[in-house]
Order: C-alpha cells, then structure tokens, then sequence
C-alpha cells in the first residue's frame, strides 16, 4: 500500500519539490526506485548525493513497515496525485507528496477556514473563538487548526460543539496524540473530521516539524484566521505563509498593551491581516455572502447561477483562453486571495479546470 510513495518521501537529500519532479520525469513513484543511475543524473537538480540516497533501499523497509501500521490502524494514506487530495493543498508548490489521516471529512469541500493562535489563550481570545465559531456554524465548512493548547483546541471544542467537521494537524505521527490531555478531543474528531500529518509513525513532536506542520494548515484553507498572539510565534508563522499562498489572513485585534495581542495588532499595522471582529468579515472578504452551490461533487450543468465577480472571470478566461491566476488577478482588476477563491468555486462547480502552472482553463 502506497510503499514507493512513502518511500520517496523518507529519501534524504529528496524534498517535496524534488520529489514531485522525479516523478514528473519517470512517470511514477515505483519507476523512481528501477531507474539506473545514469538516467536519474540526467535529470534537473538531481545530483549525485541525491541519486545515491534513491539507490539505498533502505528506505524501502521502513515504507514497509509504514504500510503495515497504516493497514493495522485504519489510517488512509493520500498520495498528491489522488482525487481526495486536498485541491487547496495541490496548489501550494511545497505541499507534501504524500499525507497520513485518519478520521471521516471532504478537504474539498467549498468553505475551508483554519484558526490558529497563542496558546496561552486569554478569556477574550476563546470567547471570541466560540462566537465566530457559532457565527460560522451557519454555512457547510470544515476547521482547521493545530491540537495545541490554547486557541486551537478552543477552536476544535467549539466546532465539535457545533457539529462542524474540524481537523487537527499534527507534527508528529499517528502512533501518538501530543499534547496527551487532548486525546479525548482528537477522538470524537475522528467521528467528524480527523487527524492529518506528513509524518510517519514514531515521529516525535520535535520543535522543527511544527513550523512544517503549520504550512499545511495554511495551504489547506481559504484564509487564516489568528486568534490571539504574541510578538512571535507558531501562529505568526502559519499568518506569513498563508500570505505567501495568497490566502487571506485575519487578525483579533488586542489592547497595544496586551502581551498576547502584540501579534495581532502588528499583522494588522503591516496590512498582513484583515482585522476581524465578527464572521461577517469573513463572509464579506471571501465573498459568502452568496449562496454557492453547497454539494462539492456538483457536476457542471446547463444553467448554474453564478456571482457577477464570477461572471467576470469567466469572461476573461473565454477571451484569453488558458490564463494564469497572476493575471486573472490583474484583468479582473480583484486581489490574488479573491480571485483563488473564485476559481476554487468554480472549480468546484465543473465550470473551470485547474492545469499545472497554476494555469486555468474553462472546462
């Protein structure tokens, strides 16, 4: 199951740019590892260290051993190249070749937000979360957060309180629950949302998976929401790398005093965040304050109602063919976050096609 797959991905020297090229260039996961060295030194930014490490097998009997407590603890692997990986993810050119999860949700569907903050929470900043929360409760979406302590199980209790599917990224294996005090939490997700992680079991929660960990909150949703936070931080981290995918931030503001808003209010001086005080900024922002089409598997039909935003980019994209998002986004005369949202929809709606390069076309 998956052995050549997850193979790649435990290949010193391999990252996930150079993984997903080695792939390009042999045609599949499998074909990497009976390629001759002659044929894999012919290919760009593939040097001899790399080609050694593909060479030693080891890293074949551990992805055995992976696969074995995957098939043992009913976790499903997903590989990037698979229908259920996630679109928003596929779009990100550092995104892992391969992810772990167990649990039970779509991570396509159309409304995706992640919550992150300090983990020393204050009152404000969970109660502030319990009533965004509530006030998203309203539209079919799935949250995304950490497992932390703090804001990002304030974020989880909350949606689970509300019956909204939540999902917990970990920077570590699925052999473990860290923090430990959350196990209860993380096993009533498992019933309606779940676990993900790049990381093979018996990976500990060192302090440097977690900045890793924190790219894919970022790249698994349609912006970011940072409840609270200091002067640096986990959650600053996650807030500069959801700007670098074009995804829309959002910031509580704080008291300039308050050491745990100092964050907060810095992302919101530099125009890094949106300041958020209700889920009505988020409805406005992301455009949901229309009614999309709620079911992700809607098959592209004769007549479907579309925003005038999304008319518009229509349009373009009949005049100009294939178009990249760079410049839909400058046509449309609309910010990258807006116009990433808008295609995402309309991809979802059987209307566009999404090609390598970041290219669209019309389907």
């Amino acid at each position: 199951m998956y052995k050549y797959e997850i193979a790649l991905s435990l290949i010193k020297g391999v990252g996930h740019i150079k993984a997903k090229n080695l792939i390009a260039y042999c045609g599949g996961a499998e074909a990497i590892f009976k390629e001759t060295k002659k044929n894999l030194l012919k290919i760009p930014d593939i040097g001899e260290y790399c080609v050694k490490s593909i060479l030693n097998h080891d890293v074949l009997e551990r992805a055995d051993e992976e696969s074995e407590f995957i098939k043992k603890n009913n976790i499903t692997p997903i590989f990037y190249l698979d229908d259920a990986y996630p679109k928003r993810l596929k779009h990100c050119d550092d995104s892992p070749i391969i992810l772990y999860f167990k649990g039970n949700c779509d991570f396509n569907v159309q409304k995706v937000i992640s919550i992150v903050g300090t983990r020393n929470a204050t009152d404000y900043g969970k109660e502030f979360c319990k009533n965004l929360i509530d006030e998203l409760s309203v539209h079919q979406l799935l949250i995304i957060s950490g497992l932390a302590y703090g804001i990002d199980i304030s974020a989880h209790k909350e949606a689970l309180n509300k019956n909204i599917p939540t999902v917990g990224v970990l920077g570590h294996g699925l052999d473990r629950i860290y923090p430990g005090v959350h196990v209860q939490y993380a096993k009533k997700m498992l019933e309606n949302g779940g676990l993900l992680t790049e990381f093979i079991s018996y990976t500990k929660p060192d302090r440097e998976n977690f900045p890793m960990r924190n790219r894919i909150i970022a790249g698994l949703s349609d912006a970011v929401v940072v409840v609270e936070a200091k002067e640096t931080g986990g959650a600053l981290i996650t807030a500069e790398i959801a700007n670098s995918y074009n995804r829309d931030v959002f910031a509580l503001p704080g008291r300039i005093n308050d050491e745990f808003s100092f964050g907060c209010n810095r992302l919101i001086k530099t125009n890094k965040a949106a300041l958020i005080q209700s889920a009505k900024d988020i409805e406005y922002i992301l455009g949901w304050e229309t009614s999309p089409i709620k079911s992700s598997s809607v098959q592209k039909q004769l007549f479907i109602e579309l925003t005038s935003e999304e008319e518009k980019i229509l349009n373009i994209m009949k005049t100009n063919g294939e178009t990249s998002i760079d410049m839909l986004a400058v046509l449309s005369e609309m910010s990258m976050s807006k116009v990433s949202v808008l295609l995402l929809n309309l991809e979802f709606k059987g209307i566009v096609r999404c090609l390598p390069g970041k290219l669209y076309k019309l389907a």
